[in-house]
C-alpha cells in the first residue's frame, strides 16, 4: 500500500506498546547508555582536576624561585649600595637611605644623631668644635672627593708658558736689565708680587691666605670681649695711641699748610705753635705767616712783612707768644710779640761780633737763645734781655747745635765731623765724640726723651746714636746708620714720641724719609711713589702731639700729612 505524501509512517506496536508499558520512561538501553557517559563525564573531570593541582604546585614553585631570584637580587644591590656607602660619612649614608630607602631599617632618631656629630663630647668641645671648623664634615668630604678627581681633558695650550713683552711703557719698570725683554707670566706675576710687597712693607693680612681664617676668629674673640668689658664698667674710654707699627705709616695728604698764601720763592721754616693749633712759615719773601691747622682749609690768622729782611729761619718761642726771625744777611733779628702785635728789632748784641746772625736754637725751658757764629763760636744769649751771657768755642767751624731736652747741656757739631758735649751752667766741654765715617757735618737733633741723638753729614749718612754712649765713648757705634739719602743730609728732626725720625735733603727732589725708630727701619710708602710732590724739602716739623706733619719746600708750599696713628694734634 502506497503512502500519499503527507501520511505519516506508522510505528510498529511495539514500539506503541513499549512506550506505552513504561509510562513515558526511557528503555533501559537508554539508561545505560547514559550511565556510561556520565561516568566518562566524572573520569574526565577528575582527571582536569588532577591536571589542574599539578599546574598550580608548579606555579607555586615558579613563583617561589621568582621571589628568591628577586631577594638575591636585591641583598646583591644592597651590597653594592652598601659598599659604596662605606666611603661616605654616618651622617650621609643615613640621609640616603633615608630619603632613597629604608632598606638599612635607619630610623629618623639614628639620622639626628649621625647629624648631631660625634658622640661622647661635653657641651664646651662640641662649642668649639663647631666653631673652629666653617664647613660641615659632609661638605668637607664632597670638596675632597672633588679635589681628588682627575681632569676631565688637559689643554696643551694651558700648560705652554705665554711670554709677556716687558719694553712696553707700562712694564719697563719691571726690568731688571736690558736682557729681559720678554718675561713669563709667572715672572711678571711674581715681580708684581714683589713690587707690592715693597710698597706695602711685607704681605698685607687681608692677603696672608693661611692667616685670614685665624685673624677673623681672633678678631671676632677681640671684638666679643671688648664689647663684654665695654657693658661691665663705665668710665674715660679715650687712652693713649699704642706704639707705632713699622712697615707702612697710615697718612693722609692734606691741603698745604699755607694754602690761602703761599711764599713768593722757596719757605725757609715750617713750625708749629708749642700749644695753638697754629702753624707758622717763613720764607725769603720777606713774610711770616700764621695758619689755623684744620686739616681742610688751613685758614690764614695773620702775616707779617718785613721789609728788606729775607728770613733765613724762624722759631716760636716755648710758652708760643714771640716769633724770632733771622735773615739771611743781617747782623740784626727780629722778635714778632703775637700778642700785642709789636715788631721788636735788636740791632746788635754788644759782644757778638759776627757779620751775620743765621742759625740759632731756643732751649726748650725757654731761658736761653744758642748763636751759631763763624769760626767755630757758640753765642749764648740770655731770651728775657737778648744780651750775651756766654761765648763757646769748638776746633773748626760749627755748622750745627741742639740744646738736650733739660736745656742743661748742647750737642755742637763742627764740619770736621766732631761733636762737642757742652755744660750749659759752667759752659765747658764735658765730652768730645766722632761721627762714624763722617767727612763733613750738617746737621744734628736730639730726641725728646733724650734717648737718641742724630747726626747728619755731608755724604747723606745719618748715623743714630745712644746718648749714653756719646757721653762714654771717644768713638761710639751708631745703633743705626740710615743710608737712604745720596746727598747731604740737611735736616732731622725727631717727632715728640720719639717714634719716627724724618730725615731730609735739600739737593735732590722727594729726598725725604721717616724712619720708624723701634725697629730702625724706613715706611716704604713715604714718599709716595711715582709721584713728584716734595721736591726739595727745606724744614720739617712735626706737630705736638704728632698728628700732623708739614714739610716746606722750594716753591713755597708747607705740605701738611696727617698722621692717621696718632689721634691728637
Amino acid at each position: 500500500m502506497r503512502r500519499g505524501p503527507g501520511t505519516p509512517r506508522p510505528r510498529s506496536a511495539a514500539a506503541a506498546g513499549g512506550r506505552r508499558e513504561n509510562n513515558g520512561k526511557r528503555p533501559a538501553k537508554m539508561r545505560k547508555n547514559k550511565g556510561k557517559r556520565m561516568g566518562k563525564t566524572a573520569k574526565t573531570t577528575k582527571t582536569v582536576a588532577r591536571r589542574s593541582g599539578i599546574r598550580v604546585a608548579d606555579a607555586a614553585a615558579a613563583a617561589e624561585r621568582a621571589a628568591a631570584r628577586q631577594e638575591a637580587e636585591e641583598a646583591a644591590r644592597r651590597a653594592h649600595h652598601l659598599k659604596e656607602l662605606s666611603f661616605t660619612s654616618g651622617a650621609e649614608r643615613a640621609l640616603e637611605e633615608l630619603v632613597f630607602g629604608d632598606s638599612l631599617h635607619v630610623e629618623e632618631d639614628d639620622l639626628l644623631r649621625c647629624l648631631a656629630g660625634p658622640q661622647g663630647l661635653n657641651d664646651p668641645e662640641r662649642e668649639t668644635l663647631q666653631k673652629d671648623s666653617s664647613d660641615s664634615e659632609v661638605e668637607n668630604e664632597a670638596k675632597g672627593n672633588l679635589l681628588t678627581k682627575k681632569p676631565a681633558w688637559v689643554d696643551e695650550d694651558d700648560e705652554a708658558e705665554e711670554n709677556v713683552d716687558m719694553t712696553h711703557r707700562y712694564r719697563k719698570d719691571f726690568m731688571k736689565s736690558d736682557a729681559e725683554k720678554t718675561l713669563t707670566k709667572k715672572k711678571l706675576k711674581r715681580r708684581l708680587e714683589e713690587q707690592f710687597q715693597r710698597a706695602m712693607g711685607g704681605v698685607p693680612a687681608w692677603a696672608d691666605l693661611e692667616n685670614r681664617k685665624k685673624s677673623k676668629k681672633t678678631a671676632s674673640d677681640s671684638e666679643s670681649d671688648e664689647d663684654d668689658d665695654l657693658l661691665r664698667r663705665t668710665g674715660n674710654f679715650v687712652t693713649n695711641s699704642e706704639s707705632l707699627p713699622r712697615g707702612i705709616l697710615k697718612m693722609g695728604i692734606c691741603l698745604p699748610a699755607n694754602q690761602e698764601r703761599f711764599a713768593n720763592g722757596r719757605l725757609a721754616t715750617v713750625q708749629f705753635h708749642p700749644s695753638a693749633q697754629v702753624v707758622m712759615t717763613a720764607g725769603h719773601d720777606r713774610s711770616v705767616s700764621l695758619f689755623q691747622v684744620d686739616g681742610i682749609k688751613n685758614p690764614k690768622i695773620q702775616s707779617i712783612y718785613l721789609e728788606s729782611f729775607p728770613i733765613y729761619k724762624a722759631c716760636f718761642s716755648v710758652d708760643g707768644e714771640y716769633v724770632i726771625a733771622t735773615g739771611t744777611h743781617h747782623r740784626m733779628f727780629f722778635v714778632y710779640d703775637m700778642m700785642s702785635g709789636n715788631i721788636i728789632p735788636v740791632q746788635k748784641v754788644r759782644g757778638v761780633e759776627e757779620r751775620f746772625l743765621r742759625s740759632f736754637e731756643l732751649s726748650p725751658d725757654g731761658s736761653f737763645m744758642l748763636v751759631t757764629g763763624t769760626s767755630g763760636y757758640l753765642h749764648l744769649l740770655s731770651m728775657k734781655t737778648k744780651e750775651l751771657i756766654s761765648t763757646m768755642k769748638v776746633n773748626g767751624r760749627c755748622t750745627a747745635s741742639a740744646f738736650t731736652p733739660d736745656s742743661s747741656k748742647v750737642y755742637s757739631y763742627s764740619k770736621e765731623g766732631e761733636v762737642f758735649i757742652w755744660d750749659v751752667r759752667s759752659r765747658k766741654c764735658l765730652h768730645k765724640f766722632e761721627d762714624e765715617g763722617s767727612l763733613e757735618g750738617k746737621c744734628i737733633a736730639l730726641s725728646k726723651n733724650n734717648q737718641y741723638v742724630a747726626c747728619g753729614s755731608a755724604s747723606g749718612v745719618v748715623n743714630l746714636y745712644t746718648t749714653d754712649a756719646c757721653l762714654k765713648e771717644r768713638r761710639p757705634k751708631p745703633v743705626k746708620a740710615i743710608m737712604n739719602l745720596v746727598t747731604s743730609a740737611t735736616c732731622v728732626t725727631f717727632n715728640p714720641t720719639t717714634e719716627i725720625l724724618a730725615v731730609a735733603s735739600r739737593e735732590a727732589d722727594e729726598a725725604v724719609k721717616l724712619v720708624h725708630i723701634p725697629s730702625y727701619t724706613v715706611f716704604s710708602n713715604f714718599p709716595v711713589f711715582r709721584r713728584k710732590q716734595i721736591y726739595l724739602a727745606q724744614s720739617m716739623d712735626f706737630s705736638p702731639r704728632s698728628g700732623y706733619f708739614s714739610i716746606a719746600n722750594n716753591k713755597g708750599k708747607a705740605l701738611l700729612f696727617r698722621l692717621k696713628h696718632y689721634s691728637d694734634f
